[in-house]
């Protein structure tokens, strides 16, 4: 077996071994999530993610690296809309705080099966037509040109959703979260419960996320395995970052600026292959990491006025 193929194993060890402890032994029961345990949880994956990247530098190279660097990081300056939306679902359905962390998670583990058919169709679309990357490459210029004027909108009307529509016609439903269930019976029939309801949303969200982030990420880097080990790790934090997170995310307000400036960055230098304008990946990492830090850093001198 190659290196690769045993990091494949690494990969799915940890992955399936922390969502069987997670969901098994300690979220057995509803609760609220706390500010502490948030916290522990996302340095843990973030020290988990760097710790995978140095087995990447290790037994893989310092190219492949850098790029699931680059991807990484892409990847969870995306998720920060994603928590917006998903802190929007729950504030607009008034859901008992106790009850989000299993919405998240069983959205976050439709978010892998998703992402990894994703993943493995984009691939096989690149390895037979490599242009398409070219179009991803303006894609991306669209996206963060778009993304950099954009206002986010706090009073989404979700009840009038397609989604919603579309699965109240053809399933039913009682308002009634039933101490977390997601089917329950009522008068000898069987509903299914607002909390499916909100998980459908949240994972119809990561869906159309994932049409930005993987175009991008697969424009940092064309290795299957970088796409899918940097999406994953980036999507298992989402949970703990979205606890840890909740109150603050509206300070980092020039996060999404960034980010589009980031994306505009990827979007070029994929175009730029067309003329033999070649840009390392260790450039386009520095360059994101310089971005992502200046993002934060003037979000906190120049907060947002109220």
């Amino acid at each position: 077996m190659t290196a690769q193929n045993y990091l494949w194993i690494v990969f799915a060890t940890i992955v399936v071994g922390f969502l069987v402890v997670d969901l098994g032994y300690f979220n057995r029961r509803p609760h609220r999530i706390g500010t502490k345990s948030a916290l522990i949880q996302t340095i843990f994956w973030v020290l988990i993610s760097l710790g995978f990247g140095a087995l990447i530098l290790v037994f893989l190279g310092k190219e492949l690296f850098a790029q699931f660097i680059s991807a990484y990081l892409t990847e969870e300056m995306l998720s920060m809309d994603n928590l917006f939306v998903i802190m929007l679902i729950f504030s607009f359905f008034n859901l008992d705080e106790k009850y989000h962390h299993k919405v998240l998670f069983w959205g976050i583990l439709g978010a892998v099966v998703f992402r990894g058919i994703f993943i493995t169709v984009g691939a096989v679309i690149i390895h037979q037509f490599y242009w398409i990357l070219y179009v991803f490459g303006v894609l991306l210029i669209y996206t963060g040109v778009k993304l950099f004027s954009d206002k986010k909108e706090e009073h989404a009307d979700f009840e009038n959703s397609k989604v919603v529509r579309l699965a109240r016609k053809f399933l039913r439903f009682t308002p009634s979260p039933h101490n977390g269930q997601f089917v329950a019976k009522e008068n000898g029939k069987w509903y299914f419960t607002l909390l499916f309801m909100i998980m459908l949303l949240v994972e119809t969200t990561d869906i159309i996320f994932a049409v930005d982030s993987i175009p991008a990420t697969f424009s940092i880097s064309q290795n299957p395995f970088i796409v899918f080990t940097s999406n994953i790790f980036a999507v298992m934090g989402l949970r703990a970052m979205f606890f840890l997170i909740e109150n603050i995310l509206h300070k980092f307000h020039h996060l999404q600026k960034g980010l589009s400036i980031i994306l505009i960055f990827i979007g070029l230098k994929m175009l730029g292959g067309i003329v033999g304008i070649h840009v390392s990946s260790i450039s386009s990492l520095i360059f994101i990491l310089v971005v992502l830090s200046l993002s934060l850093i003037l979000s906190v001198i120049f907060p947002k006025k109220i």
